[in-house]
């Protein structure tokens, strides 16, 4: 498909010149990034009306946290017919090799670099029923894990390092273990950070909930203290009015 492109928009011209060099292809290349989109989106989309562009990224899958959904949108309501041919996604392999639910997952992109923006952002996902994924750079991991363990709690996490590429690393545990894995000395490379679903509420202790419905006995039905009490602790309401009756009539 790139051979039969009249022109490739790229991140970086000098890296995507690589990838082609690589493969004998010779193509106009433009730089479309951030800082030149709304100014170079215009002529991109006018001459894919008439042939073939190509969109790249650096690396892995376009628009995958790479500038580009603007000139698909705009594209598309021009009247050009875009297809997709994808490439690796960090954040698919690492779901794909973690060992952490994958049924639901939520991607986050990058959280917010300042403190105060990224706590906030993490306790707006603290109750998302779902693996939540994140891509971070080295520099800033210890800080985004040990703000995950603080804003989500002590949940299953994973952080894989250069996916798809010549050093991968994936390492599993505990958020607490990984935020002291990496307190002091930061990893190189393109991270994606993974924390598992909010973990299920514990059941309470069995002299608890007797006390609960002793206490919720005294006053109402076994039927009511059983709800009350159910929905006060989180347990079953079978559970509850079995142990309501027991109580009652023990």
């Amino acid at each position: 498909m790139l051979r039969s492109a009249s022109r490739i928009a790229c991140e970086d011209t000098r890296v995507t010149a690589k990838l082609l060099g690589h493969h004998g292809i010779k193509a106009r290349l433009t730089a479309y990034h951030d800082h030149n989109a709304a100014a170079v989106r215009p002529g991109l989309i006018a001459e894919a009306l008439a042939a073939p562009v190509a969109l790249v990224s650096d690396a892995g899958t376009p628009l995958i946290s790479d500038p580009g959904y603007k000139l698909v949108a705009d594209a598309r309501a021009a009247g050009v017919n875009v297809v997709a041919v994808p490439g690796p996604s960090a954040v698919i392999a690492a779901l794909s090799i973690a060992g952490l639910p994958t049924d639901r997952f939520l991607f986050a992109g990058f959280l917010p670099a300042k403190a105060g923006a990224r706590r906030s952002a993490i306790a707006e996902l603290a109750g998302v029923p779902a693996t939540l994924a994140f891509y971070e750079s080295g520099p800033r991991l210890a800080a985004c894990l040990a703000d995950l363990l603080a804003g989500l709690g002590n949940r299953p996490a994973a952080v894989g390092r250069e996916l798809t590429k010549r050093y991968e690393e994936m390492v599993t545990g505990s958020l607490a273990e990984l935020a002291a894995r990496w307190a002091e000395a930061p990893p190189k490379g393109e991270l994606v950070v993974l924390v598992g679903p909010p973990l299920p509420a514990e059941a309470p202790a069995a002299d608890t909930l007797d006390a609960a419905l002793t206490a919720a006995l005294a006053r109402l039905s076994v039927k009511d203290a059983a709800r009350q009490v159910a929905e006060a602790l989180g347990v079953p309401r079978s559970e509850a009015y079995a142990r309501a009756l027991a109580l009652k009539h023990g």
